[in-house]
Order: structure tokens, then C-alpha cells, then sequence
């Protein structure tokens, strides 16, 4: 079974970026985490981080043809991006929202999510954390509906 974990916007700053908020581990050290537990569960990884939507919507597309379901933190675009949303929608794959954060704690805008209606759940505000049960989780739902 492979997964895309798509890291969004600016998640490449981590680390550095607003620690206050997103916490200090970087996204390297995110990304062997979940390597881990790819490694334990079974699973295979296609990791993807872009600041740009339409190469996270060409990445989507792709895992249409080859990936049992999609993790993802949609970082800004969460918000704003109608293609992220419709691209999740068509390949129609278990997908679940990641966010470092609390989005609901934060600014009202980010309390918004247009691609919440197109993923199984979401996992907010227990930093890092939050990939690695957003994995598990979606492993388990692919799993237990008999796709892996």
C-alpha cells in the first residue's frame, strides 16, 4: 500500500518559522517520523512538500493512479484553494487533513477548511503528533474497508 503525504505551503520553513505556533521540529525530522511508521505498519510513503497549488493538485491526481489514500496538510491553501478540494474530490481517495496547530484556536479565517468535506477527518493542534495518528488512522480506514 503507498500513501502521498503532501506537505503544503511554507511547511518547509519549519523548525524556524514561528516556533510558538508550529513547534521546532522541522519538516525532515516530521517526514522520518512518519517514515517509521510507514516502516511498522507496512506501508510505503510518497512524500511531497510544494508552496505551489498546482503542483500539489498534479500530485493528487497522480496518487489517483497509484496510492490507497492521501495525507495531507494543506497548510494556507486549506483555506482558500477550490482546486485542492476538487482534485481530492476527484480521485476520491480516503484522504485525512493535517494542521500543526489549532486552527480553530487561531485567526477566524483558518477556522474554514474547503476541504474538510472531501476527507474521511482531521487531526489539529497536537503538532507533529497529528501526522503520525492522521497516518495510523488512515491505514486503519483503508484497511478496514478492504482497499489494503
Amino acid at each position: 500500500m503507498r500513501i502521498l503525504v503532501l506537505h503544503g505551503p511554507n511547511l518547509n520553513l519549519l523548525g524556524r518559522r514561528e516556533p510558538e505556533v508550529y513547534g521546532r521540529k522541522t519538516l525532515a525530522g516530521i517526514n522520518r517520523e512518519l517514515a517509521g511508521v510507514a516502516e511498522e505498519l507496512g506501508v510505503e510513503l510518497r512524500i511531497i512538500q510544494s508552496n505551489h497549488e498546482g503542483e500539489l493538485v498534479d500530485e493528487i491526481q497522480k496518487a489517483g493512479q497509484d496510492c490507497a489514500g492521501i495525507l495531507i496538510n494543506p497548510a494556507a491553501y486549506t483555506h482558500t484553494s477550490v482546486a485542492l478540494r476538487d482534485a481530492l474530490a476527484a480521485v476520491a481517495l480516503p484522504a485525512v487533513e493535517v494542521h500543526l496547530s489549532n486552527v480553530y484556536a487561531r485567526e477566524e479565517f483558518r477556522r474554514e477548511s474547503l476541504v474538510a468535506p472531501v476527507v474521511l477527518g482531521r487531526v489539529c493542534g497536537f503538532g507533529a503528533d497529528g501526522y503520525l495518528w492522521g497516518l495510523r488512522a488512515l491505514v486503519k480506514k483503508i484497511r478496514e474497508d478492504g482497499n489494503g
